[in-house]
Order: C-alpha cells, then sequence, then structure tokens
C-alpha cells in the first residue's frame, strides 16, 4: 500500500491554472498533488552571445525553491551569493527539455526564460517544474503568433517529466516526498507528447534494479506522461 493509498499507476491529482501573473508573457501555478510550482516565460529580443548572428532562439530556465516550500525553512540562495548545485543541474535540465520541444529556426533570434519558482515541494518539483514550464512556454509562444512576429509555430510538441520509482518493492508512478525518500529505486523520466524520450535519470538509491523493471518504470512513465500532456492541452485551450 502507497502511504497516499493510490494505486501504483496512479498519479498525484494534476491541475495547471494559466494566466497567474500580470507581466509575463504566459504563466501558469501547475499543482501535481501537495508540489506547487509557478513558472513564467518571458520574452526578450536577444540571444546569448554565442549563437547571434545564427538565425537561432534559445529557450532557458530558471529554477529556486521559496524558503518555506519545505517542511523546514531552508535559507534563500540570494545570501549565500550563489546557487547550490541541485539548483543548477535542475534548471539545466529544465532548459534543455524544453529545447528539446522547439523549432529554434522557427523562433527566430529572440530568448524565451522559462522561471520556476517551488512554492510548496512534497517530491517531484522537477517534473512538475518541466510540464509547467511548457505550459507557460505555450502561451508566450502563442502571443508572438498572434501579434504576427514569427509566422509558423516553433513549438514541436508539448514536454512533460514525471517520476518513477520502486517503493516497498513495487514500481510505482508520480513519487511524492514519503515515497521519494524511502525509494530503493529512483528515477525522472522527460518525454515529448509522442513517447519519444528527451532524457531517463535513474539511480539505486538502496536497491539495484533489473531490465525488466526499468522497463516496467517505463511503462509507468509513459501513461504519466500521457496523462500530463492532455493536461497541459486543456489548460493552454481554456
Amino acid at each position: 500500500m502507497r502511504p497516499s493509498g493510490r494505486q501504483l499507476n496512479e498519479m498525484r491529482e494534476v491541475s495547471i491554472e494559466t494566466n497567474v501573473t500580470k507581466h509575463a508573457e504566459g504563466s501558469c501555478l501547475i499543482k501535481m498533488g501537495d508540489t506547487h510550482v509557478l513558472c513564467t516565460a518571458s520574452l526578450e529580443a536577444r540571444v546569448p552571445p554565442f549563437i547571434k548572428g545564427s538565425g537561432l532562439g534559445w529557450v532557458t530556465a530558471e529554477y529556486g525553491m521559496l524558503p518555506r516550500s519545505t517542511s523546514s525553512r531552508m535559507r534563500r540562495e540570494a545570501t549565500s551569493g550563489k546557487q547550490g548545485g541541485r539548483t543548477v543541474e535542475i534548471q539545466r535540465l529544465i532548459g534543455r527539455s524544453l529545447r528539446a520541444g522547439v523549432d529554434r529556426v522557427a523562433l527566430g533570434e529572440r530568448q524565451i526564460t522559462v522561471d520556476c519558482d517551488v512554492i510548496q515541494a512534497d517530491g517531484g518539483t522537477r517534473c512538475a517544474s518541466i510540464t509547467g514550464g511548457w505550459v507557460a512556454l505555450r502561451l508566450a509562444v502563442n502571443k508572438l503568433l498572434k501579434a504576427g512576429d514569427i509566422t509558423s509555430d516553433p513549438l514541436i510538441s508539448p514536454v512533460a517529466a514525471v517520476s518513477c520509482g520502486i517503493y516497498a518493492g513495487q514500481p510505482v508512478l508520480d513519487l511524492d516526498y514519503p515515497e521519494d525518500s524511502e525509494a530503493g529505486v529512483d528515477g525522472n523520466f522527460i518525454m515529448l507528447a509522442n513517447g519519444q524520450m528527451i532524457e531517463t535519470q535513474m539511480s539505486a538509491e538502496g536497491a539495484t534494479y533489473s531490465r525488466a523493471q526499468m522497463n516496467e518504470l517505463l511503462d509507468l512513465a509513459e501513461k504519466g506522461v500521457a496523462e500530463l500532456v492532455a493536461a497541459q492541452e486543456a489548460a493552454v485551450a481554456a
């Protein structure tokens, strides 16, 4: 039995509220169970120096956790003068995951920065950030299309992510914190809407895993991503 009472292949409840901030070109508040992330997308008429003049656009991301997003207060990274290694790793993951679903030629020489701020954490914050980040990106690109700044849609596919793992010897979908903290195997799966994989992160956290178990987790991830893509598409169509 999972601590939440969910079935092994059952996602947490997912909700995506769009246009939650006044100024960002695209924004949403994504809730995956008790993990809540505010995602905003900001358009800029510039690109990083390393691709200037190439005709290519750029999508990048920043990630952060609010001090009381967890059970005890965390110190703001700004007060220490630098980001932690986990933060840097996650925001790079979000950026490259979102870029996998973008035609950068069609985007043209402009940058979209997706900011993901964790308001409340209960496991799977990077997956929620990627999933909500794509919604914010979609809304920002819609504004470019509506304004006629670009003529073809640069978003190739929705991008979504979900965690899976082996908890109490069983493969489970969409780990919350009690499961994540006790999982023998933990994995994050980022995919396009058609199931093509962008990135897979799997690690033994106390027990090794077999090829058959890896396949079971992949099957669960495909199911979870399909449900998340449906939620994404419903949110942007609203």
